[in-house]
């Protein structure tokens, strides 16, 4: 790549031509934990490799850390759980799929490098996998509702003021799919969101996804930024047509709903006596097939002094009101006691981090919503409901369904 290629100019030319779907599967074969991804409103792409073949936890520190990609679960207590990819290979991609910039950190003559280059093949086009979505039951549903019953009535007691509980639904692939091909399609269904895909070889996982949620992001002008986000609703009226965001009408169980997660992050600012910061909102947005209540909150962290702010709200957030609940602890209790699956890295965090730009770095750490575990042909959807006291069981589940099609929505496709 660039002078740093194999074998000299010629094999760095060969690297330059490769496509997403190439080095994609070029990093499978080998082996290679890799990333790619779409920021939210951007076209370019991006993709990172770690030459390592593994890769271990940090403690998540966003001034200290290289040039990576992290990837937290659920529960990560202080951080210290946090998965991270080198960028030991990095390219960007612009719209039309061209490689615009390339970065290596490993010797021309490394044998990961080479090995990796060996595997660089031109991928032959197939069909697309037939898909089957394992329909979810009667008892499931109930199961669900009974959860939503129990959590008002802890509610109601005061034992804590929301909490998020959440479902899986599984779908099979007739043979595994071709996740470049699932990422291009959700990066044109969701322009709005972080897209992205993440393949971890010791878990023999990849986990891929299209999330409304920013959670910490600081860019190269040192902007930190975060959202409140909650409330939801589809995105289409009756008679399927599209609503209009300034027509859509919200209940008083999801503004309050928002609040909290307003409430929370503001309680965060207050902790490190931190006043100076700017609210925008809530308005509503739209994220694909729903509609959401959101704030937008920055910080100039260079005109405050304060160049950690990005690590320490991040101790603070996760995870935050919006997939856990209010107070944490309580909430995160009753996850734990009623949820019958383990969220792994659902309503964790992921993103890239310290990506290097003309006018310095940037990194953009998103919540893991809207996501799916895929092994080898099985894929696990995830989708959560936040719960106060006004909830409504049936109505609830309907959200988690509608969570689930904006995956679905894609997986059903037809290239």
């Amino acid at each position: 790549m660039n002078s740093t290629g194999i074998d000299g100019q010629e094999t760095a030319i060969t690297l330059h031509q490769q496509t997403i779907q190439t080095l994609w599967q070029a990093a499978v074969r080998a082996g290679f934990p890799a990333a790619i991804w779409r920021l939210p409103n951007r076209t370019e792409k991006e993709l990172i490799m770690d030459t390592s073949g593994t890769v271990g936890t940090v403690g998540l520190d966003l001034e200290e850390l290289p040039m990576g990609f992290a990837v937290s679960p659920f529960l990560n207590p202080d951080g210290e759980h946090t998965i991270f990819l080198r960028a030991d290979l990095y390219w960007r991609f612009d719209e039309d799929g061209n490689v615009v910039e390339e970065q290596s950190k490993v010797p021309s003559d490394h044998p990961a490098l080479r090995r990796f280059s060996e595997e660089l093949t031109t991928p032959k086009s197939k069909k697309p996998s037939a898909v089957r979505v394992v329909e979810s039951s009667a008892l499931d549903q109930d199961r669900f509702e009974e959860g939503v019953g129990r959590a008002i009535r802890r509610i109601e007691r005061e034992e804590f003021r929301k909490v998020v509980l959440s479902r899986t639904k599984t779908v099979r692939f007739a043979e595994p799919p071709e996740i470049p091909a699932l990422f291009n399609r959700l990066c044109n269904a969701y322009p709005n969101a972080f897209v992205s895909a993440v393949y971890l070889p010791d878990r023999n996982q990849v986990w891929m996804g299209a999330s409304p949620e920013r959670l910490v992001s600081v860019d190269a002008q040192g902007i930190f930024r975060t959202v409140a986000l909650a409330g939801t609703q589809s995105a289409y009226d009756s008679e399927g047509k599209p609503k209009r965001p300034s027509e859509a009408l919200w209940s008083q169980k999801e503004i309050e709903e928002q609040a909290l997660v307003c409430r929370y992050i503001i309680g965060c600012f207050k902790k490190i006596r931190l006043r100076e910061y700017v609210e925008e909102g809530p308005r509503t947005v739209v994220a694909g097939n729903l509609m959401h209540l959101r704030t937008d909150y920055s910080v100039d962290t260079q005109a405050v002094n304060f160049p950690q702010l990005g690590t320490v709200m991040l101790r603070l957030l996760h995870p935050t009101s919006a997939v856990c609940g209010m107070p944490r602890e309580a909430a995160q209790s009753f996850i734990l006691e009623q949820e019958p699956h383990q969220r792994e890295f659902y309503s964790g965090f992921l993103g890239p981090i310290n990506i290097r730009r003309s006018q310095g770095t940037e990194s953009h750490l998103f919540v893991n919503l809207r996501c799916l575990k895929l092994e080898g042909q099985e894929a696990t959807l995830y989708a959560g409901a936040g719960l106060t006291e006004d909830s409504v069981p049936a109505r609830e589940w309907r959200e988690t369904e509608l969570k689930c099609d904006t995956l679905l929505d894609v997986i059903r496709e037809k290239s």
